[in-house]
């Protein structure tokens, strides 16, 4: 190794120490920050969860109130910047199944960021973290444990009465966060719950959000920007003759289309 590649190396040695101990400063300050509001939010969260529930059926004040809470902590990230797309796609006066990919736990966080009503469709782990999970059983969104099929059955359930009620729901078709950044296989639960309602689905695109946080990841990386695009509706009068399965695959085949457009842009 001649003298230039040896100083090179350990240059970039000295500058990947550096990024990673900004990690570690990013990551602190994000998680104390969190630890300082969320108990004070959710003081916020249950007192409008009181005053609102006797005439608020579908708790779209409380939903909108979690939308401000979830995007305290990515407008308090200087490392994020979050855009989102097509906006205008989303009729407020509608109710969507809206899917998503997933491949952080800071798409929760960003998806909050579109301020539309919907009912999140989770894992039943996610109710039982303090805070958090309490807000979440207050908004009554709907639990799913996985690999359960009395909890399907209980989530189709729910699915179909908040659809009926007036509220969108939002699904991650994948069921889990992708590790390669990739779309992974599809589930059929919202597909179903869609062409049994007669209900149109709504896509969603992230970006960005798997390396700003990795799954089994702990530290943020890096600064960011996470990108959020909303495609067309797919309404029931397209997909009512396909089989759930076809509507599955064609969904998921547009939405990795559209990623990887997206991602050569």
């Amino acid at each position: 190794m001649d003298s230039f590649s040896f100083r090179l190396t350990i240059y970039n040695n000295i500058m990947a120490s550096f990024g990673k101990i900004a990690d570690v400063f990013r990551s602190l300050w994000l998680y104390l920050f969190a630890i300082v509001t969320m108990p004070v939010c959710f003081v916020i969260s249950f007192i409008i969860w009181l005053v609102t529930v006797p005439f608020d059926k579908r708790l779209v004040i409380l939903h909108t109130f979690s939308c401000s809470w979830a995007s305290l902590y990515t407008w308090a990230a200087p490392f994020w910047k979050v855009t989102i797309e097509n906006r205008d796609k989303i009729d407020r006066k509608k109710v969507y199944v809206m899917v998503s990919n997933h491949q952080s736990m800071v798409d929760i966080l960003v998806l909050y960021r579109l301020f539309v009503h919907f009912k999140w469709v989770s894992k039943i782990e996610n109710f039982r973290i303090p805070i958090a999970g309490w807000n979440m059983s207050l908004n009554r969104y709907i639990r799913l444990a996985r690999g359960k099929k009395s909890s399907i059955l209980h989530m189709m359930r729910d699915g179909k009465k908040a659809l009926a009620e007036g509220s969108s729901l939002m699904i991650f078709p994948e069921g889990t966060r992708s590790v390669t950044k990739q779309i992974d296989r599809f589930k059929e639960g919202a597909f179903l719950l869609a062409k049994e309602t007669n209900t149109p689905i709504l896509p969603i695109i992230l970006d960005g959000t798997g390396k700003a946080l990795p799954k089994h990841g702990f530290f943020m990386h890096g600064k960011h920007h996470i990108k959020v695009r909303i495609l067309d509706e797919i309404p029931p009068e397209f997909y009512r003759n396909s089989s759930t399965k076809e509507l599955m695959n064609y969904t998921r085949d547009l939405m990795v289309k559209e990623l990887e457009k997206m991602r050569n842009e």
